[in-house]
């Protein structure tokens, strides 16, 4: 399969070099380029492709306000955004992960970490960067007002919340299943089962539920 990419940057130096890279691999093709958030957002609607990566600060409209356009979209269900920044304790970068953001990247990410990056959130089965999201989200969950969510901790069963735990901790399917004895296909149905429940789009914005709810407490997993 062959993943396509939209690349969102008012630079059109740092989108040309992204492109570039992209386009080199067997594996991935860039379907697009926004110089802003109203053209990203436009342009994932007519392209849909499997991963955006979005530029936080933009003009004309913000990466924040873009990524909460994309992740409101039912016809976008499939789309994983990434989000590029300047900073990693970024709070735009936590509020995009509340919105939707599948995982973010500092702007001077190594060539191979990006290429590495857009697989695995393609792939969907693991965390972008699973520690510095857990110390991003920790950083800032537990000051943020508790988002309205479809459903509730409480939905869970005691498996579940075992689950959800570990993906706090940033396990993969295959991870959870060897911790809890699982195999990787049930922990997979697990995963899926969960986010149907708490209407969350993946499991990054499980990670930030956990933190919210007071599941998992910052510095329980360092």
């Amino acid at each position: 399969m062959t993943i396509r990419v939209l690349v969102a940057d008012d630079q059109a130096l740092v989108r040309a070099g992204f492109a570039a890279l992209l386009d080199a691999q067997p594996d991935i093709t860039v379907a697009g380029q926004a110089e802003n958030g109203e053209q990203a957002v436009s342009l994932t609607r007519t392209l849909v492709p499997d991963v955006v990566l979005m530029d936080i600060r933009m003009p004309v409209l913000d990466g924040l306000e873009a990524t909460r356009r994309i992740a409101a979209d039912p016809g976008l269900s499939g789309v994983r955004v990434v989000v590029l920044t300047t900073f990693e304790l970024d709070e735009y970068v936590f509020e995009a992960m509340r919105a939707g953001a599948t995982g973010f990247l500092v702007k001077h990410t190594e060539p191979a970490e990006l290429v590495r990056a857009v697989r695995v959130v393609a792939d969907g089965d693991a965390l972008l960067s699973p520690s510095v999201t857990r110390k991003l989200v920790a950083e800032f969950a537990t000051h943020a007002k508790r988002p309205p969510h479809s459903g509730r901790l409480d939905d869970l069963t005691d498996r579940e919340r075992e689950v959800m735990l570990l993906i706090a901790e940033g396990l993969t399917n295959a991870e959870i299943g060897s911790r809890l004895f699982l195999s990787p296909a049930t922990a997979r149905t697990h995963v899926s089962r969960i986010l149907l429940k708490l209407g969350a789009r993946d499991r990054t914005q499980l990670v930030v539920m956990a933190y919210e709810w007071g599941l998992v407490r910052p510095g329980w997993q360092d």
